[in-house]
């Protein structure tokens, strides 16, 4: 498939910690933002305890140490990709989904209006913290659309969630029914990815991981043109009016 998965619309990008953007949907970030989508990332965390393996190695390294460092890092690869990025800092290694979070995600939801919203799958045994940010995501959306939520703010409509690809997908129920063209900004993502040095070892996974995916697009009637793409899966059935 070569369809869009962004439309036109405002794009929202919830991620669970500082990095998972970058490596999951950097793609379709730098893709949309190119064409002149406005790009919001949440991070509801740092991933200052559980993501930060290279920071802690460090002698002397402190817990706010970690996550302005972090914060640092996400912020230039959200540069480099053309997004605007929030932090939520609501701590990692648990994740807890607190009624402030969930107020907080609403708000920006509302706030944001995005015509479509990326995020992590339902399914991770391996990141709990991304499984429940799927869940904090769909009844954040659930809410955002309720007309009797906060009557100072306009009520969303019906955002399609794309669910974008886990690190061990097999073992996720992750099965992906949209596979994005990402050639023309495959440069800047590996740029962004570069940057996130608290996890530089994942770089050639998903660099790996892109080509692979780009060979998909081809064989599934995508334009030989695609060297790279990322996989997504819908929460929800795309509404039209031709089978095709």
């Amino acid at each position: 498939m070569t369809t869009s998965a962004t439309g036109r619309g405002p794009v929202l990008v919830v991620s669970a910690h500082a990095a998972d953007f970058v490596w999951r949907a950097g793609g379709a970030i730098a893709l949309s933002a190119s064409r002149g989508q406005p790009v919001h990332v949440l991070c509801l965390t740092f991933g200052e305890k559980g993501e930060s393996q290279g920071l802690w190695k460090q002698p002397g390294m402190t817990l706010d140490r970690v996550k302005e460092a972090r914060r640092d890092e996400a912020s230039r690869a959200a540069a480099v990709l053309g997004a605007e990025i929030e932090f939520l800092d609501a701590g990692d290694y648990p994740l807890r989904a607190t009624d402030e979070l969930y107020d907080r995600v609403i708000a920006t939801i509302r706030r944001t209006n995005p015509a479509v919203i990326l995020t992590h799958a339902a399914r991770d045994p391996y990141n709990l913290d991304h499984a429940l940010t799927h869940e904090i995501v769909l009844r954040s959306r659930m809410v955002a659309q309720a007309a009797g939520h906060d009557p100072s703010s306009r009520p969303i409509g019906a955002p399609q969630v794309l669910q974008f690809e886990p690190h061990q997908p097999e073992q996720c129920g992750f099965v992906p029914n949209l596979l994005l063209d990402i050639t023309e900004v495959f440069d800047r993502k590996v740029e962004a990815m570069r940057i996130m040095g608290a996890q530089s070892h994942l770089v050639a996974y998903y660099t790996d991981l892109g080509v692979r995916r780009g060979v998909q697009a081809v064989r599934n009637g995508g334009a030989r043109s695609i060297t790279h793409a990322e996989a997504y899966q819908r929460v929800f059935p795309v509404v039209g009016d031709e089978l095709c």
